[in-house]
């Protein structure tokens, strides 16, 4: 088993906290850049390159920058088949553990949003992510997550966020659905800490999930990504309202869209290995 944070050889759901789950497939792409596919064992290896030390034989993490990894019984299960997912999914939310989901193309997140939405009922969603991916004139692919997940969203629960390369028909669906989008002029308009407000807002009295395509934040810190887009967050304050969000209580993440190819010194891949580093460490686990 690849070391990932605190990964336990022989853990089972039931005596884990938090489980990891790869899942390497981009069938659902139509973008030119490919290569999501492999992002998963990728984001693997750059976590033991960049967020551990090594010194006198011993294996040392990197502390967060807030919150802890101590105490938290981490599984990394590998790497599943998008066929698989639905049901591993489902078992992981009804044992009241935490599904960290790994990609691949973003249409993985509509597997989990129905997988998750079976168990649950609706959830709010915090989507964070360039385009708004709610195109509905076609459908069953990385650009309609948001239309074929519709059954299992509570719209005005949830939030577009980094938004700033949306199709008309995006935007026009996400009105319809009383869908709030939060662009990245507003982070200049209103800062980090009043958009983390908001988001809290959000994200408080109903169950949460919480989804990353790492095109959301600007490509000058994230180069390798399948579809970038200029003018997006900066890593910090992506990794700071992940924080605050997953503060209020989450019940499932994921991180989607590397695409190795195109990264450059493995930037995009260690700051994938970080935020999900972050992520653990803020999330609250309950025995």
């Amino acid at each position: 088993m690849v070391r990932f944070h605190r990964s336990i050889r022989g853990t089972s759901i039931s005596e884990a906290d938090i489980i990891l789950i790869g899942v390497p497939d981009e069938s659902k792409s139509l973008a030119k850049r490919k290569g999501t596919n492999r992002a998963p064992d990728i984001i693997r290896s750059a976590s033991n390159d960049s967020e551990f030390f090594e010194r006198d034989e011993k294996t040392i993490p990197v502390s967060p920058m807030r919150g802890s990894l101590d105490d938290k019984r981490i599984l990394d299960a590998g790497n599943v088949t998008r066929e698989q997912l639905p049901q591993l999914i489902a078992d992981i939310v009804s044992a009241k553990k935490i599904p960290i989901i790994i990609g691949g193309d973003h249409s993985i997140t509509t597997i989990a949003l129905r997988a998750i939405g079976g168990v649950l009922g609706k959830i709010g969603l915090l989507y964070f992510d360039a385009h708004p991916d709610f195109v509905s004139s076609m459908r069953n692919y990385y650009g309609s997550v948001l239309a074929d997940s519709a059954q299992y969203i509570e719209y005005k629960k949830s939030m577009l966020i980094g938004t700033r390369a949306a199709e008309p028909e995006e935007l026009e669906n996400a009105q319809n659905a009383g869908l709030e989008i939060v662009s990245p002029l507003d982070f200049i308009e209103l800062g980090v800490l009043k958009i983390a407000d908001k988001v809290v807002a959000k994200a408080t009295g109903l169950k949460k999930y919480i989804s990353i395509d790492l095109d959301c934040i600007d490509p000058a810190f994230a180069p390798g990504v399948s579809l970038p887009s200029a003018g997006g967050l900066s890593s910090i304050d992506l990794i700071y309202l992940l924080k605050r969000a997953i503060d209020c209580g989450v019940i499932g993440l994921d991180l989607v869209e590397l695409s190795p190819d195109f990264d450059f010194n493995h930037t995009t891949a260690n700051l994938a290995a970080r935020i999900i580093s972050e992520c653990i460490a803020s999330i609250k686990v309950h025995r």
